[in-house]
């Protein structure tokens, strides 16, 4: 499975549309750009792989593999950015700003599903940044 992420930047924050295959699956917010600085930049354009992950603090979620200089990217719900996301990426049903969204439990629940599901069969699922 590959997704791709195309993004827009703005100041506040990076809003994206996150398709597989051609067909959309949602909307995601990140952080703005700010050279790959952790905490407070989304990660860098590139070629990532995605895998599961268990923490107290998430439960079942995404993680993004293998990014530069950083560690414990993750693909969780949140509607804010800048109050909410540490360099991770938050799916959205709908874009309310830069880097807002609205009902991201929602998609973040739809992606997830659609990924285990590949994830289970023993399948690379692979995340193309890009804007």
């Amino acid at each position: 499975m590959v997704l791709v992420l195309s993004r827009t930047y703005f100041p506040d924050g990076t809003n994206s549309r996150l398709e597989c295959e051609g067909k959309f699956i949602c909307n995601t917010i990140e952080l703005p750009w700010k050279k790959n600085e952790t905490k407070v930049s989304c990660i860098p354009e590139g070629k990532y792989f995605i895998r599961k992950r268990y923490s107290n603090k998430f439960k079942w979620h995404l993680e993004v593999m293998n990014v530069e200089s950083r560690k414990f990217i993750l693909i969780h719900p949140a509607n804010n950015a800048l109050l909410e996301l540490n360099g991770c990426i938050a799916p959205v049903t709908q874009f309310s700003g830069p880097g807002l969204g609205l009902m991201s439990r929602k998609a973040f629940y739809k992606l997830k599903e659609s990924i285990y599901k590949v994830l289970d069969r023993d399948e690379e699922v692979s995340l193309i940044v890009q804007s």
